[in-house]
């Protein structure tokens, strides 16, 4: 009896340790260069143009962050009136129209660090590697 009961304390220690390894916490800074890793491979960066476009491929990203911040917030709570609903959407439209504002303004600067092959080769790996992330996060989801 000593010898299963110790069986099972030992197998549970094993399953503990190895679901501790394969649940790891979500990190935004290995995400991030993670992100950035993917797309100076894919898009042929060399080391000087990755030093020179990231800085201001983050910059992007952080004023980005905030319109995002702000829509989730703002939608949050359902507004209890028609006119309100009719503001909110309003109010999400131009949050919409600000995000591909910051977007056009960042993509012409990027003209000017990088050959525009390259930027268009930079925003395809953006757009794959999110697919990408996503795609596996649902995977991993759905196994539970």
């Amino acid at each position: 009896m000593k010898k299963l009961t110790l069986f099972f304390i030992m197998l549970l220690a094993a399953v503990m340790t190895f679901a501790q390894e394969h649940h790891k916490k979500f990190s935004p800074e290995k995400f991030q260069a993670d992100l950035e890793s993917y797309i100076t491979k894919e898009a042929g960066l060399s080391p000087q143009q990755a030093s020179d476009f990231f800085p201001v491929y983050r910059e992007m990203q952080t004023k980005q962050r905030k319109v995002f911040d702000r829509m989730r917030q703002m939608g949050r709570i359902k507004p209890s009136t028609d006119k309100e609903c009719k503001a909110q959407i309003r109010q999400h439209d131009d949050m919409d129209l600000e995000l591909k504002q910051i977007q056009q303004s960042y993509h012409n600067r990027f003209f000017g660090i990088l050959p525009a092959s390259k930027v268009y080769d930079v925003l395809k790996a953006e757009d794959r590697f999110y697919r990408q992330s996503f795609k596996g996060m649902r995977q991993r989801m759905n196994r539970r």
